[in-house]
């Protein structure tokens, strides 16, 4: 349900966003998005005309996107993998732990680059937090992954954690490499890294007390059975 919602509010956000003219999206841009600079030099920044930095920013930016292929990649990423870490927390705790990523990826990109007055906007800290817990809870599912071979695409179904521990290790790299450890080529990978880390990390303050696995092991057979319980208050899809 939580998934669903952010889903919709994500769109319900772009959707406003093209209403407006360009100056007003720019305005909206500088004081919805992370502007490192406003943390990092708060005395400049209110001298420019910012108003007093706050944690503000770092939820409002999280549903803000740059253009219909950022939302669309973002948004899709949380529909794979959203609904079954929700499944693990509940609605409310994935809903504060969706939040938390968010901030504090937004607190690694600022602490990264500090002088930077390029507004960071968009849910891709946020969702790294979830793969982070997803990585974890979910290692060996399977994730059906397209690689191009020149035009020819190749589909794959690699487990998690291959799919994912890629995935991270090309924001490392990235991020490594870039310059002040900021935004290169419209990229904030330290918000990635540092949400990713943190999923991997606080996930697992966020799960529910009691959670009773729906797959066990059959003891005569040995092989796998999803268990039916109509008593139950939640179904619990497959993983995937």
């Amino acid at each position: 349900m939580v998934t669903y919602a952010l889903i919709l509010a994500n769109t319900i956000v772009f959707m406003y966003q093209l209403t407006l003219s360009q100056p007003e999206l720019h305005r909206l841009m500088l004081l919805g998005g992370v502007v490192p600079v406003r943390w990092g030099h708060p005395d400049w920044a209110q001298a420019v005309g910012f108003p007093p930095a706050g944690l503000l920013p770092f939820f409002s930016s999280m549903f803000l996107h740059g253009g219909f292929w950022h939302l669309l990649s973002n948004m899709w990423i949380l529909f794979i993998f959203g609904d079954n870490v929700e499944d693990r927390m509940g609605h409310f705790r994935f809903s504060v732990f969706y939040l938390a990523m968010g901030l504090l990826a937004g607190v690694a990109h600022t602490l990264t680059e500090l002088t930077s007055v390029v507004p960071t906007i968009g849910a891709s800290g946020a969702i790294a937090g979830v793969l982070g817990a997803y990585l974890v809870l979910y290692p060996r599912s399977r994730v059906l992954t397209v690689i191009p071979i020149f035009f020819y695409p190749l589909f794959l179904e690699l487990p998690a954690f291959v799919f994912l521990g890629v995935w991270f290790l090309t924001q490392l790299l990235a991020g490594t490499m870039s310059a002040g450890g900021g935004a290169v080529g419209g990229v904030a990978w330290w918000a990635h890294i540092g949400g990713f880390i943190a999923g991997i990390v606080l996930h697992r303050f966020f799960l529910r007390r009691q959670w009773v696995d729906p797959v066990t092991v059959d003891a005569h057979s040995g092989q796998r059975v999803l268990i039916i319980d109509p008593e139950r208050e939640s179904r619990w899809p497959e993983e995937r």
